[in-house]
């Protein structure tokens, strides 16, 4: 399937009416399942000072990450995508999965740029994903954020 496809395919399954969960769901598992050579594919979502789990595809998985830790809080504190070659090489890696070798994190923004989660993509290859991943995939989760933000932005402003 090509790129441009997964992400029609991508905008089709997204729905901005329908619960933030059922979106992240569908997401995960639709990248899972297009993308060679990946092992964990899902969702991390910003709460209190860490990052919480979403929905995923691949091995049970860590259910909180503080701001800052791993790959996944890493970006997150950065507000920047994170493409790591050697996830073992990487300062303070989290190895939820021992097969897991490199890693991709792509921050979710809302509209005003805040980040309010990650897409974290990981593979049993080192250095499976190139610049030309980071592209499409910051295409894809941007896609993502604009189905789900308005949801999830407004369940938090409901607690502040």
């Amino acid at each position: 399937m090509s790129l441009h496809m997964l992400l029609k395919q991508l905008e089709t399954l997204l729905d901005p009416d329908e619960e933030p969960v059922t979106n992240l769901a569908n997401a995960s598992a639709l990248l899972f399942y297009a993308l060679a050579d990946v092992n964990w594919v899902g969702f991390y979502l910003l709460g209190g000072d860490g990052l919480y789990l979403a929905p995923f595809q691949g091995k049970p998985a860590c259910t909180r990450i503080p701001a800052g830790s791993g790959v996944c809080g890493t970006a997150l504190k950065h507000n920047q995508t994170l493409l790591v070659d050697d996830v073992h090489a990487f300062p303070g890696h989290i190895a939820c999965d021992d097969a897991s070798a490199s890693e991709l994190v792509v921050v979710l923004r809302d509209a005003y740029g805040a980040p309010f989660g990650v897409l974290d993509l990981d593979s049993p290859k080192k250095a499976r994903f190139s610049a030309g991943d980071v592209a499409w995939i910051e295409q894809a989760a941007d896609r993502i954020a604009r189905a789900v933000e308005a949801k999830i932005c407004a369940d938090k402003r409901r607690l502040l």
